[in-house]
């Protein structure tokens, strides 16, 4: 009897200090961080800090959006003009909403061009009301306007499906919010660049011409995007 006390004596000590070795490892472990910055914010930190000052009369353009906006290499269709590129790839707009201080309104750029919305369709950060998509987009340009940033609102692209979340049927919810944004830009002031109408194909998709997966353009794509955004643009500044 003895003996059966002392071995649950010294299994109960040992099982004790399991415990608490735990708790101290579990205490002394740093959180990955690279985890936690879910807007990530470090993807331009020091690109942010290394962006020279304004030049006097310098009119800074931000383009401002997700993978289609990140892939687009904004200084080789556009040479020579101060416009910087803030793109992260599969990003929503409660993400974008998040970071916007940091990516935008703390670059100083006379206009922001936001390109947002399909990836919310897509339930990239999960399920999103259009109501929902349509109030981030209009935090972010009710900043902007408050900073004294012009605003130039582009629509979504067409797309038939999403290979990474196929049957969604997204072209209807796309025409929507289209049509909100359309009008939202209108009433408030902002410009709209309307790619949808530009690029759409007879299933409202991108076509493969424009496209290799039928979401993201091309080369292709990006040329029928580029005079439409400029537009834009010189009529943001007037």
């Amino acid at each position: 009897m003895l003996m059966r006390k002392t071995l649950l004596r010294r299994a109960g000590t040992a099982l004790l200090f399991a415990l608490c070795g735990g708790a101290l490892q579990m205490h002394a472990q740093a959180p990955d961080l690279t985890k936690l910055d879910w807007a990530q914010f470090a993807r331009y930190k020091a690109a942010n800090e290394a962006l020279p000052p304004l030049k006097a009369g310098e009119n800074r353009v931000v383009f401002f959006g997700d993978s289609i906006t990140d892939g687009w290499n904004v200084n080789g269709f556009f040479p020579g003009r101060p416009y910087v590129n803030r793109g992260i790839s599969g990003q929503t707009t409660p993400q974008m909403l998040v970071r916007f201080r940091a990516d935008v309104i703390n670059l100083h750029p006379k206009a922001v061009v936001i390109l947002a919305g399909t990836n919310d369709v897509a339930g990239n950060t999960g399920i999103e009301s259009n109501e929902e998509i349509e109030g981030y987009l209009t935090s972010m340009a009710e900043l902007a306007t408050a900073n004294h940033i012009r605003v130039v609102m582009c629509s979504i692209l067409p797309v038939f499906d999403y290979r990474w979340r196929p049957g969604l049927k997204p072209a209807s919810r796309i025409d929507a919010i289209n049509a909100w944004m359309k009008a939202y830009a209108s009433a408030h002031g902002h410009v709209f660049v309307d790619y949808h109408s530009a690029m759409k194909d007879e299933r409202d998709g991108l076509p493969e011409k424009l496209s290799s997966d039928g979401v993201h353009p091309t080369d292709a794509g990006y040329h029928v995007m580029m005079p439409l955004v400029e537009q834009g643009i010189i009529e943001a500044l007037k």
